[in-house]
């Protein structure tokens, strides 16, 4: 039986620093830009790769959230690739076959979540640096810069193994929300995203009827850190029950809901999935319907 290398889904900085040098590791930037927007329908983003050139971990290599780890054959941005596709993209930045993922990034852990739960989805073991670059930097441990970092060896791809039960579609979400299927919506969109009274980047404010709200961000400590056991479990526990299940999380486009992902699996969660297209997908069909307020 093969051992894991990685303790669980969340490392921290000493953890990482002393396992840096393992050749079954490869630590991933997941960093991409996402300005808040400036009025209804401004929609921005951009690669964090200039980010991680400027300062990253030792050995790290940038993972493009924004470029071939989406398929831009959907028509939402972020989408997650078919798993032989993000395999193969995973393949060129030197994860193979008993290779293990560490992510992190400089945007408060929502990007390194989120390649996070792709890996999980097709079986690559992996977990979150808890803190990201932050962490690792306020530590004093060392940093990288330049876009000098060795190309990648050439390997084969991993084989997936695929866990559909991951991800849901808008399907899945629209019957939860009529009430047609078990179920719990969870919106992880800050507070004005989720009520409407903030800009939102998509078409339309608000959030999908009957869900409810259990913003990312406010699952981590003001360091960035996720929150202790005990009060993560106690924030979660205010939104969800255990018969709250199964759980559906979105955002605007299955970013910040990775992160409330991450965080629901640490307290040992198994019924969680995300709505990868969340609502920059649903947001667009006028048919379907949104809720203003709390």
């Amino acid at each position: 039986m093969t051992t894991t290398l990685l303790p669980g889904p969340l490392v921290d900085d000493t953890w990482l620093a002393a396992h840096l040098d393992d050749p079954r590791l490869v630590v991933l930037d997941a960093t991409a830009l996402l300005p808040s927007p400036r009025e209804d329908g401004d929609y921005r983003s951009a690669s964090g790769r200039e980010a991680w050139a400027e300062r990253h971990l030792p050995g790290s290599r940038h993972a493009d959230l924004t470029g071939e780890l989406s398929d831009h054959e959907v028509p939402y941005h972020f989408a997650v690739p078919a798993p032989e596709a993000l395999a193969a993209a995973l393949a060129r930045l030197g994860v193979g076959e008993g290779g293990e993922v560490v992510s992190y990034d400089s945007g408060g852990g929502i990007w390194a979540a989120r390649l996070w739960w792709m890996l999980r989805a097709i079986g690559v073991p992996a977990a979150v640096l808890d803190g990201g670059l932050e962490a690792w930097e306020s530590a004093g441990r060392p940093l990288a810069s330049g876009d000098d970092t060795e190309p990648a060896p050439a390997i084969p791809p991993v084989t997936p193994v695929v866990r559909p039960d991951l991800w849901s579609g808008i399907e899945d979400v629209a019957a939860i929300s009529r009430g047609e299927r078990p179920g719990t919506l969870v919106c992880a969109l800050p507070i004005g995203g989720y009520d409407g009274s903030a800009p939102t980047r998509y078409s339309r404010r608000g959030h999908i009827p009957a869900s409810r709200s259990l913003p990312g961000r406010g699952l981590l400590d003001e360091s960035g850190r996720v929150l202790p056991a005990e009060e993560l479990a106690a924030r979660v526990g205010a939104v969800l029950g255990t018969d709250d299940s199964p759980v559906v999380l979105y955002c605007g486009g299955g970013i910040s809901a990775a992160g409330a992902a991450l965080a629901l699996t640490l307290l040992g969660r198994t019924d969680v999935s995300v709505y990868d297209g969340s609502l920059e997908e649903w947001s667009k069909d006028p048919a379907r319907p949104m809720e203003l307020g709390n």
